[in-house]
């Protein structure tokens, strides 16, 4: 079939090349029209957290609404009357602005002014969530509040719907990306021509997907951030596809094969890697639509299909583009191969059958100094702490970082992140039960102060803020939150016959973050049981899958234990913080899927080598010296890609570059080079063992034909 229709793409190259165009032209023609409607879902239901934000939204309490601070100071008070008249000023005209249904400012309540008078708020009350406020409405509440600016008075603004005047996205790191990659191709292939087409190959890939994505956002939930990491794996994934194919299009043009043999051949053999290869990476993504949290799952949704689409790109656009300039390859590289023979350099792969045979004399010692290295990288996660990040964590110079920390100053370190304590019911009603709860929990540690009780306009409920006496991030809130649940409510409960829920921002990622935790262990028996049963079924052996599976964890948990390292405790500068709550799970899947890439590619040549001459020990050898270079530059170009998203302003984007980009350098480094040869030299005939039984069973699958 792959060599079907790389044939077909081949001779009918422009028509193929005019089907991709038609397909990217004719997505963005129907996304133009369609315009996208991104939207973000953090619901969780059966959480006590959701539980209490649907109970708010019952029964109509103002607590339930979305609000935006502006946040004023000024040296000598903000209740001043100079300033004060300017401020009235400007909130007045804020309540005007589109969006924006109330507006509280400091001169109304007491409390919105901190001690000392130089630092205060005011509330705006908007009639939309956050993360569905239009970038134009915030920036016209921006202008608006900065006009009233000067003789000492600084304004910033802060709240979610702030945060979107910081939001960079991937910024110049996708650009950065391609660059490197095109750079590392050029050395590998010795032409820019050459090293174009697996870009170009991705970017149609990358292009139609992004393209369908914004239809489908009208469609089904999917997030904003979604496509920097569409952009971040299918960059990477598809260019590392085109890779593959090329480089053993060259080697079957380099044997003499005409172009157009040359291409059906290679994708007779590379095309099945890449098919296989791509079909691991999907389930893995699948897999997370099991875990069940919202807009994760058209996160998981999109970026399988960006998979899809690179994988079906490499396998009918690549053939066609090779088309077209397969005479100008054959000439350059039969002529750089004769040029080489002829000054007597080694054949390629020496340097990679040295590499081999050295594991392969002390496989031991190798594969115990590679794993214990790994180890050590990975205990961090041990660590791990799961969050979301804030306006805490935007960069310094942005206005709702600015207003973070002037709230901080003002108001103390948890001010930012208040928890929300919702009553229901009770003996003698909703409010009174709040205020016993009040009581209660003033005197309970690290609480710093407690609002009073304020009732829904049905009575049924009371609301009533608590605020930490640590930042919304810090490990002591999220105890605080398990303390007032599993301790101090439930005495007041028993007291007042009431019910009580802790919800809020803060109790909201201390719920989702256990669901991840909770839901992890089903996650990872889906996608590493799926995993080791299509291996099972390519190399007809049991122990490869089973090593495959192990090594793939070890890679992870390196990586996991490197974001940990640098973005949780802050290491080389970093700013510290948690880790945010579902990427562990995002980068398990893409990583385990990407792993298995390189493990496809490499033990399917052993295999090869295996089948030819039945020496386990040269099988090795040869698997490693055929395909050594290609994990290498392959490696390198998802590194560069992954780890061009260091540049961007998004913490999020950062520590998922960051944590991809670690992963790929220990696996295709150290697993694919000195533990996967150290292993298979330990096992060594065992490695191919499958029982007669399940041999009977499993379908016949020939991955490479040479």
């Amino acid at each position: 079939m792959f060599a079907r229709v790389a044939g077909f793409a081949h001779r009918r190259r422009w028509l193929a090349i005019g089907l991709w165009l038609a397909v990217l032209v004719g997505v963005w023609g129907v996304a133009s029209a369609t315009g996208d409607d991104y939207r973000e879902d953090y619901s969780l239901p059966g959480t006590e957290s959701q539980e209490a934000a649907d109970l708010l939204a019952e029964h109509g309490s103002g607590q339930a609404g979305d609000t935006m601070n502006v946040v004023l100071q000024h040296e000598s008070g903000i209740e001043d009357p100079a300033v004060e008249r300017r401020v009235e000023a400007m909130l007045s005209e804020l309540a005007g602005l589109p969006r924006i249904t109330q507006v509280r400012g400091p001169y109304d309540d007491a409390s919105a002014i901190a001690p000392g008078g130089t630092i205060g708020y005011a509330t705006l009350v908007l009639d939309t969530p956050s993360e569905q406020m239009a970038l134009a409405d915030v920036e016209r509440v921006e202008e608006t509040a900065r006009q009233a600016e000067g003789d000492g008075l600084r304004i910033e603004l802060g709240g979610d719907a702030a945060r979107l005047l910081a939001e960079g996205g991937g910024g110049p790191a996708e650009g950065a990306g391609i660059l490197a990659a095109l750079v590392i191709l050029v050395f590998m292939f010795g032409t820019v021509v050459a090293a174009g087409l697996p870009v170009i190959t991705a970017l149609f890939a990358v292009g139609a997907t992004l393209g369908l994505i914004v239809v489908l956002s009208n469609v089904f939930t999917i997030a904003d951030y979604t496509s920097y990491v569409m952009m971040l794996v299918g960059l990477g994934v598809g260019i590392d596809y085109a890779l593959l194919s090329f480089a053993r299009y060259r080697h079957e043009l380099v044997r003499g094969a005409p172009p157009e043999q040359a291409a059906t051949r290679a994708m007779d053999a590379a095309g099945r890697t890449v098919f296989f290869a791509g079909c691991t990476v999907i389930v893995a993504l699948l897999g997370l639509v099991v875990l069940g949290l919202g807009s994760l799952q058209g996160m998981a949704l999109s970026v399988a299909l960006t998979v899809l689409m690179t994988m079906i790109a490499s396998l009918t656009l690549l053939p066609a583009l090779l088309g077209v300039f397969g005479e100008r390859f054959a000439r350059q590289f039969t002529a750089r191969a004769a040029k080489r023979s002829a000054r007597g350099r080694a054949p390629s792969g020496t340097a990679w059958r040295r590499l081999g045979g050295g594991v392969q004399r002390h496989p031991v010692i190798a594969l115990v100094l590679a794993v214990a290295a790994l180890g050590a990288l990975a205990l961090p996660a041990l660590n791990l702490r799961l969050g979301f990040n804030d306006a805490g964590n935007d960069a310094p110079e942005s206005t709702s970082r600015q207003a973070y920390d002037l709230l901080s100053e003002g108001f103390g370190p948890g001010f930012n992140g208040p928890l929300v304590v919702v009553a229901e019911g009770g003996d003698a009603g909703a409010e009174q039960a709040a205020a016993a709860a009040a009581d209660a929990l003033a005197g309970a540690e690290n609480v710093a102060a407690v609002s009073p009780p304020t009732p829904a306009g049905d009575g049924a409920i009371a609301t009533l803020f608590l605020f930490p006496g640590s930042a919304p991030q810090d490990e002591a809130t999220s105890d605080l939150v398990a303390e007032l649940r599993e301790d101090v409510l439930p005495g007041v409960e028993r007291d007042t016959g009431a019910a009580f829920m802790v919800t809020g921002s803060t109790a909201a990622t201390v719920d989702y973050s256990l669901k991840v935790t909770e839901r992890m262990p089903l996650f990872v028996a889906i996608v590493v049981g799926l995993s080791v049963l299509l291996l099972t079924v390519v190399f007809r052996s049991v122990l490869i899958p089973l090593k495959a599976a192990l090594l793939n964890l070890l890679s992870i948990g390196a990586a996991l234990g490197a974001m940990t390292l640098v973005f949780q405790e802050g290491a080389f500068g970093v700013e510290a913080g948690p880790i945010e709550a579902y990427l562990p799970v995002l980068v398990f899947a893409i990583v385990f899927g990407l792993s298995m890439d390189y493990e496809i590619f490499l033990v399917s040549r052993i295999h090869e080598e295996w089948e030819r001459s039945g020496d386990p020990a040269h099988a090795v050898r040869e698997g490693l010296a055929h395909t050594g270079s290609v994990i290498t530059a392959a490696g390198a170009i998802m590194i560069v890609v992954f780890g061009a998203f260091m540049m961007s302003s998004e913490r999020m984007l950062q520590q998922m570059g960051f944590g991809m980009a670690v992963a790929i350098f220990v696996d295709a480094v150290v697993i694919r080079c000195v533990i996967v040869p150290a292993a298979m030299q330990l096992l060594g005939r065992r490695a191919w063992w499958l029982p007669g039984p399940l041999a009977r069973v499993l379908p016949r699958v020939e991955l490479e034909r040479h």
